[in-house]
């Protein structure tokens, strides 16, 4: 894992994982209107509906985890308290497809779990499924 740690960043971090089945509440998530105009204007990225998640494995994938989430991200604040805020950090996602990693700030949220929105469907556009393995690239977080 090489990265450089900037003042604001670990920019270059690189992240792998295997794919895994979510929940089906990234769906409802990047199709809500408030989330989908912060995504576009603070991300740039008009989210596929739905989140690709991947389940890190790694140790040092873990702790690169650990330390991103130490850094601030794009905030993505709801209109409505019933929903909670997320972090966003920017990625290229297989060195090719721009994207980003969305945080949930809930508890209970598993700390191998990454949750990643696109513009595509990533299943299709990488030819992928469960149980095969992804790697991500943070390139910003602003």
């Amino acid at each position: 894992m090489q990265y450089s740690e900037d003042k604001d960043i670990l920019t270059g971090l690189t992240l792998y994982g295997k794919i895994v089945s979510g929940l089906g509440e990234g769906k409802v998530f990047t199709e809500l209107p408030w989330a989908k105009e912060q995504f576009l204007n603070k991300v740039g990225i008009n989210p596929y509906p739905g989140t690709l998640n991947l389940k890190l494995e790694n140790p040092l994938a873990l702790e690169g985890l650990q330390k991103l989430k130490s850094r601030p991200g794009i905030v993505i604040a709801p209109d409505n308290p019933a929903f909670c805020q997320g972090i966003c950090y920017k990625i290229m996602i297989q060195g090719s497809i721009p994207g980003a990693i969305v945080i949930p700030l809930v508890p209970e949220y598993p700390a191998d779990k990454l949750e990643i929105i696109a513009p595509y469907n990533l299943k299709e556009r990488l030819k992928v499924q469960d149980g095969d393995e992804i790697t991500v690239v943070v390139i910003s977080h602003h």
